[in-house]
Order: structure tokens, then C-alpha cells, then sequence
């Protein structure tokens, strides 16, 4: 449902539009020191503000309501909240009776009988990536020395990401993106075959990032198209470490010593200015619809720090599910 972790355990909470959304945070070690200081960079990264993304901007401060003592875990559940105060509800009246093409709306009435919020995405919205973000800096800092690099590399298709943005403005559509992670400094031996190898719970928690729809991890799909000899990862010496890594840093569910490096492929966003068609549900007619509101023309732009969160906390899990098994 709305959780995530097996020891270092995360749920998702609020929606879009509600008073507060927020993460609670289970299995923390104490003694890990936290200030707000800590969040800034991440959740800036996060925020709305470049060409081609939404003009809702929130405060975003973090509020540690529990678990958090004097700036240092208690090992108590961690709930950190944020409030959301620039809302307009009145933009997402209609989509209860007409949802937009592409997006959660209509399977939200259809599973919670209409009683779903669908105010700016309710509880699908990307907007509860907030709380992903603020548990990935706390898992972070479990990781210790391991370093977490996501980026944007296409949009649109193409690598010139600022003339796709533009085009996309232009036009009141929206566009897709390409980001790509890498990891570096993970020691040999996390994983747990078979049902929680690394791919396995990275996968798991990146696909409930809003708009993600596919991942790959090092050589991916192009793996298909290669012959074993020109796959495999001919070792160069006795730690590990290999010549090429078409592996991505992983073998048999097991981090291998090597960087680990997967990619990620974001939808284009289902909120665009140009007019769509669609079913009115109380009349069964076709109408035009226009969607109002404030929306990301290229939502890839502020995706790569959710990736990377999400990856810390995948890491920070296994990480000590690997020292009990030590």
C-alpha cells in the first residue's frame, strides 16, 4: 500500500491539496545527527522554478514533529511533514465527471467509489514525492560514503533538453525524459536473492515515482542484442573491479564492487494546455477538454533528485538488512 522497507521503513502520507503531506519513518538508527540545513539542498533541487516546470512553488520547510531529538534520531518513528499552502482547487472541479486522458483520475474514482481526492492529483500527485525526498536525505546519511549521482540526459528524445523544453511550451504539450543514476562506493554483497535482489527493491520503489514507466540497468535492453563474450565483465584484478560493466554493478541481485548504474524513463506529463478529448461520465458523451491549473511541461527536469532518494532508501535498507546478516 503506502509503505515501503522491510527495516528502514517509509510511509507516504497527505495529499496534494490536504493541510500537510508528509513521510513517517520507521527503523532509523539513533544517534544519527539531523538538522534542517540537511534538507535544503535536495528539496531545492526538487522545487518548481526552472522554464518548463509548474508555477506552484511551496514554502517546503520540514517540520520534525517525532523521532528527532535536540538534532538526533531517537530511533523512534520519524515523522516529518510539510505544509501545502499555495493551493487552487478549484482548477480540478471538473475531473471527477471528465478525467484527463492519461492520468490516475479516472482509475481513482473507479477503486475508491468516488470518494478520492482529486484536487491538484490527490494522493497520486507527484507533490508526495516531498516526503521520498526527505527520507532520502536521512537514508543518505546511513549510506555514509556512498555516493548518489542522478541527471537528466534526453528530453524529449533528444539531448539538447532546453530546445525540447521550449518546443513543448510552445506547443502546450508536454514531454518525456531520460535520467540516468549512478552509484558509486557500494560495497560487495548487498542484495538479497531472489525476491529482494538489488534490481528488485531499487525497481520497486522507483516505479512508485509518479510518470515512471520503465528502468534499465547498466547494458539494459541493448543487452538483447549482444553476444556473452561482448557482455561479460572481464575482471582486471582481485578486488572486483571490472573492464566494461554491461552489468551495471550487479550480478546475481548482488552489488559486485563495481559503480552500480541503471536509467530511468519518465512519461510526458498528462496535464497539458492543448485541448484533448474525453468521456463525461454522467452524461457517456464525448467532450473537449481543457485542462487548467499549474503543471509541468517536462516533469523529468525535477525527477532526478526523487531518483536518487529513492535509491538511498532502497541501499539504506538492504544496507541493514546485510549487517544483520553479518
Amino acid at each position: 500500500m503506502n509503505s515501503f522497507g522491510r527495516i528502514f521503513r517509509i510511509n507516504i502520507l497527505g495529499e496534494s491539496h490536504g493541510k500537510k503531506i508528509g513521510v513517517l519513518i520507521d527503523g532509523c538508527p539513533p544517534g544519527i545527527s539531523i538538522i534542517e540545513d540537511d534538507f535544503l539542498r535536495d528539496l531545492q533541487r526538487r522545487k518548481p522554478g526552472a522554464k518548463g516546470t509548474t508555477t506552484r512553488i511551496e514554502e517546503d520547510i520540514p517540520q520534525f514533529e517525532t523521532g528527532i531529538k535536540k538534532f538526533v534520531t531517537t530511533g523512534a518513528p520519524i515523522l516529518i511533514s510539510f505544509e501545502n499552502k499555495n493551493i487552487i482547487s478549484s482548477d480540478y472541479s471538473d475531473f471527477d465527471v471528465k478525467p484527463r486522458p492519461g492520468h490516475s483520475d479516472f482509475v481513482s474514482m473507479m477503486k475508491f467509489k468516488n470518494h478520492s481526492d482529486l484536487s491538484g492529483g490527490g494522493h497520486f500527485s507527484g507533490r508526495l514525492t516531498l516526503g521520498l525526498v526527505a527520507a532520502g536525505v536521512i537514508a543518505k546519511r546511513i549510506l555514509k560514503n556512498i555516493a548518489i549521482e542522478a541527471k537528466l540526459i534526453e528530453a524529449g528524445g533528444i539531448k539538447d533538453i532546453d530546445s525540447a523544453v521550449e518546443k513543448a511550451l510552445a506547443e502546450k504539450d508536454s514531454i518525456g525524459g531520460l535520467i540516468e543514476c549512478r552509484i558509486s562506493n557500494i560495497p560487495i554483497g548487498i542484495g538479497e536473492p531472489f525476491f529482494d535482489s538489488l534490481e528488485s527493491i531499487i525497481s520497486h520503489i522507483i516505479f512508485s515515482i509518479p510518470a515512471i514507466k520503465g528502468i534499465e540497468f547498466g547494458s539494459g535492453f541493448k543487452s538483447a542484442e549482444m553476444y556473452g563474450s561482448e557482455h561479460n565483465d572481464v575482471f582486471i584484478d582481485k578486488s572486483g573491479k571490472t573492464k566494461t560493466n554491461n552489468a551495471g554493478g550487479i550480478n546475481g541481485g548482488i552489488s559486485n564492487g563495481n559503480e552500480i548504474v541503471f536509467r530511468v524513463a519518465v512519461k510526458p506529463t498528462s496535464s497539458i494546455g492543448k485541448e484533448q478529448t474525453t468521456i463525461n461520465f454522467d452524461t457517456g458523451k464525448t467532450e473537449t477538454l481543457s485542462v487548467k491549473g499549474r503543471h509541468d511541461a517536462c516533469i523529468a527536469l525535477r525527477i532526478p533528485v526523487i531518483v536518487e532518494a529513492a535509491a538511498a532508501i532502497a541501499l539504506a535498507d538492504l544496507t541493514l538488512i546485510q549487517k544483520i546478516n553479518d
